[in-house]
């Protein structure tokens, strides 16, 4: 697949402007609404798939159903990251109208930090071809391990990162406004939101680990897996306001997403054995993801109100 330079210039710059225009949108701190959210996810996942359909018609069918798969693979674990977003918020009680300053800068980090682990994979695998099969194996085990904890908690207290903040890095309890630092006594200190996104960041960095390799199972072009991984994140805020609510409905999710992670690995091992096509990939992805949210639906229908966030089952792929 040969992507001229102009096409990523185009891609990246579709990305800032859009960017641009969500941050512009959200300057004023304000409670985003499920409408409002809804609107936005309409936007993001419709911009989503229309790229996808350029690329079919520029590359043909097989490319445009990677991309798919890939995007596809990525919205679905971009779920499991609402899940422990909406447990950090909860944790250091972050007003809802600062929370989209969070995520803005968070998926932008991500953005980043995702180009640079793709990078890195897809020199692996043209270096050494057999790393392909080391991560369909730990895809098979991260899988696994995540069905078996599936129902595990969360205890933000007990993360490393933020024990070293609390140590090393000079804060305040008090939030302002939607500012990182704020001028105490002539020296700079961290407020709470800067600790929000600092912990935002280093749990991306750690889906990502498993994110990357599950899209590198349905492709290996650079251009495909950054763009699928680019235009999935770019909806994860809007995503999250949309269903911080409903958390406490997805309760087979986890089972979903650890089916997803083990076909994916599955289909990583045996390459050498038998090649599954795209379409088969694409309809078992959306098959896992259908069954767990109507399964979901279907065993929370007569609850009421919104589950306690510290209660819901959000072991994250990051408590391995």
């Amino acid at each position: 697949m040969d992507v001229p330079l102009w096409a990523w210039a185009a891609v990246l710059a579709v990305i800032a402007a859009m960017l641009a225009v969500d941050l512009l949108a959200h300057r004023d701190a304000h409670v985003v609404s499920v409408r409002e959210a809804a609107v936005w996810s309409a936007v993001w996942v419709s911009l989503g798939l229309a790229f996808g359909g350029v690329v079919w018609w520029a590359y043909g069918a097989q490319a445009g159903g990677e991309y798919y798969a890939g995007y596809l693979i990525e919205k679905s674990l971009a779920v499991d990251n609402v899940f422990v977003f909406a447990l950090l918020f909860t944790y250091f009680a972050v007003p809802r109208e600062y929370q989209h300053r969070v995520l803005f800068y968070g998926v932008l980090g991500a953005l980043v930090f995702r180009a640079i682990f793709i990078a890195g994979g897809t020199v692996l695998l043209d270096s050494f071809a057999w790393v392909l099969y080391l991560f369909g194996a730990f895809l098979v085990l991260t899988g696994w391990k995540m069905f078996r904890h599936r129902d595990a908690q969360l205890d933000p207290s007990g993360n490393p990162v933020l024990r070293l903040m609390r140590r090393w890095v000079p804060s305040t309890d008090r939030y302002h406004g939607q500012r990182f630092w704020v001028k105490r006594g002539g020296t700079w200190v961290a407020t709470p939101l800067f600790t929000v996104l600092v912990l935002v960041e280093t749990t991306d960095i750690i889906f990502a680990v498993d994110s990357i390799p599950a899209i590198l199972a349905v492709t290996q072009e650079p251009f495909l897996v950054f763009t699928s991984n680019a235009f999935a994140i770019l909806g994860l805020r809007a995503m999250y306001f949309l269903l911080s609510d409903l958390m406490h409905r997805f309760v087979h999710l986890k089972a979903g997403l650890a089916a997803i992670l083990v076909f994916v690995g599955v289909k990583m091992l045996l390459l050498d054995v038998y090649k599954i096509p795209i379409w088969l990939s694409l309809a078992v992805i959306a098959a896992c993801l259908v069954v767990a949210v109507a399964a979901s639906l279907r065993a929370t229908r007569d609850r009421t109100g919104v589950r306690e966030v510290d209660r819901t089952p959000a072991g994250s792929r990051g408590a391995r």
